[in-house]
């Protein structure tokens, strides 16, 4: 009789954590890119970091944005600029990437190349254990 009580306690709080889960990952905003969007750049601002450690900065549970690669895209660039130190964290179709700021991007995340069809979800990190505003820039224009 206790095996099945303590089975009944679990189930509950297993699907509770699910609907939880589900309602959280509801609330982010989704953005969808479609070949030609406008306006080109698109931005989105936010605030970077969060609670949780990763290796790519101290992200939030949950992402700040998801994209909707409608049609897979000869290219695409993705651009956060912070007055921190901001990290991008990429979980898409084709993996896992982290993105640093560097040199070339002017000490700015950035990643840029093809973009196959799908969802994107973004983590805007912080190096650091502070939170700050961020800009998201997203364009198919190749730098100058």
């Amino acid at each position: 009789m206790k095996t099945g009580t303590l089975f009944m306690v679990v189930l509950g709080m297993l699907v509770m954590s699910l609907a939880l889960t589900n309602a959280s990952l509801a609330q982010t905003p989704v953005v969808s890119i479609n070949p030609h969007f406008q306006p080109d750049p698109l931005t989105v601002n936010g605030t970077s970091g969060g609670t949780r450690p990763s290796n790519c900065g101290n992200i939030n549970a949950t992402p700040n944005q998801v994209i909707q690669v409608t049609k897979s895209l000869p290219y695409l660039r993705l651009t956060v600029e912070g007055s921190g130190q901001p990290t991008l964290l990429i979980d898409g179709p084709g993996g896992r990437f982290c993105v640093l700021a560097d040199k070339y991007a002017g000490n700015k995340p950035e990643i840029s190349g093809y973009w196959q069809q799908g969802k994107y979800s973004l983590y805007v990190g912080e190096l650091s254990p502070q939170q700050h505003t961020y800009t998201l820039s997203i364009s198919q224009q190749k730098r100058k």
